[in-house]
């Protein structure tokens, strides 16, 4: 089986959406003091490996006395476990955290990408709007075929290109300045791109009304005769959820 992995950078968009900005207090002790320690814990969680103590310390341009007590205090409240090789982890504790995430919407999308990631023989993700990106929260590989693209969740692809960016910026009101293809998923219900995330990838997405924060379902494939037909069932996959995002939201 071929197992492809994408880790596509963040970059800044076009798009006019809020930023969080973890460090715009860092003159105040307490916010620089919490600021860094949601900075080590996120290097942590997104580094497969682990990281030691200097790791976290390059990473957060700090001294090492600094990092070890921001993985200690992450570690006593189990978001983090250290090893016996001096590499911290994500912890257990992210695991709750995680599915504490917009419940009803990803527990109603799972059978629903399930069904759509066999039938189509491709992945399926569930992708949500926050900042300047689109984040994948859940995802599903299709179980028929060998071959086939897959991520981690928490996967980041910046909103300014991309079916799934192009149809999460389509479920919001008009903007000036809007790309074409955002104006085109209005009109015809889902997005398509071809290697704007990653050369050899394709995807086509469709927005899931009334989600808050805005969401989709993306099927990205590297094989591009599969886009024009998982188009309809994308489209209707993405309907089926929407009283579940509405749900949601109450």
């Amino acid at each position: 089986m071929v197992h492809r992995s994408q880790s596509p950078r963040d970059r800044p968009a076009a798009y006019p959406v809020a930023v969080p900005e973890t460090d715009r207090s860092a003159g105040q002790p307490g916010t620089q003091t919490l600021a860094r320690g949601l900075r080590a814990l996120v290097a942590v969680a997104e580094s497969p490996a682990g990281m030691t103590v200097q790791d976290v310390a390059r990473t957060l341009d700090v001294h090492r006395s600094i990092a070890y007590r921001a993985l200690q205090t992450l570690a006593d409240h189990g978001f983090v476990r250290p090893g016996a090789d001096g590499l911290y982890r994500a912890g257990a504790r992210l695991a709750a955290l995680s599915q504490a995430y917009l419940p009803e919407l990803r527990m109603q999308a799972l059978p629903v990408m399930r069904e759509l990631a066999d039938g189509i023989g491709a992945t399926v993700a569930l992708f949500v709007a926050e900042g300047t990106s689109a984040v994948a929260i859940e995802m599903v590989t299709p179980t028929t075929v060998g071959m086939h693209v897959a991520f981690r969740q928490g996967e980041r692809t910046p909103l300014d290109r991309g079916a799934a960016a192009y149809a999460l910026r389509a479920a919001q009101p008009p903007l000036p300045g809007e790309p074409e293809q955002v104006r085109l998923v209005r009109e015809r219900g889902y997005a398509v791109s071809h290697g704007e995330i990653e050369a050899g990838l394709h995807a086509v997405a469709a927005p899931v009304r009334g989600a808050y924060p805005p969401a989709c379902l993306n099927v990205i494939t590297g094989t591009e005769e599969r886009i024009d037909a998982a188009a309809p069932r994308v489209v209707e996959a993405a309907a089926s959820l929407a009283v579940a995002a509405v749900g949601d939201i109450a």
